[in-house]
């Protein structure tokens, strides 16, 4: 199975980017997935079940270590695949 994950991180910093927003993108772009697509107030990966799942809990456990208040996230099965 396929999934997409889209996450945002808060608080927002629009003047530079948080702690915890770093955290997240270093761990969206260590992870082995593909289509990764980071941005100031979304971003968005795809993978196998198992390598995007790895990367959310990963994900969650950094960034609210490095000070995230929030974490918004959706995950969308998109299609069959490795997982």
């Amino acid at each position: 199975m396929r999934l997409r994950v889209e996450f945002t991180t808060e608080p927002f910093d629009l003047d530079e980017a948080p702690t915890h927003a770093l955290a997240a993108r270093e761990v969206i772009e260590a992870a082995e997935l593909d289509a990764v697509d980071v941005g100031p107030f979304g971003n968005t990966a795809e993978g196998g079940a198992d390598a995007v799942l790895s990367a959310i809990d990963t994900l969650l456990r950094k960034s609210l270590a490095a000070g995230a208040t929030r974490i918004s996230l959706q995950v969308n099965v998109i299609g069959e695949g490795v997982n």
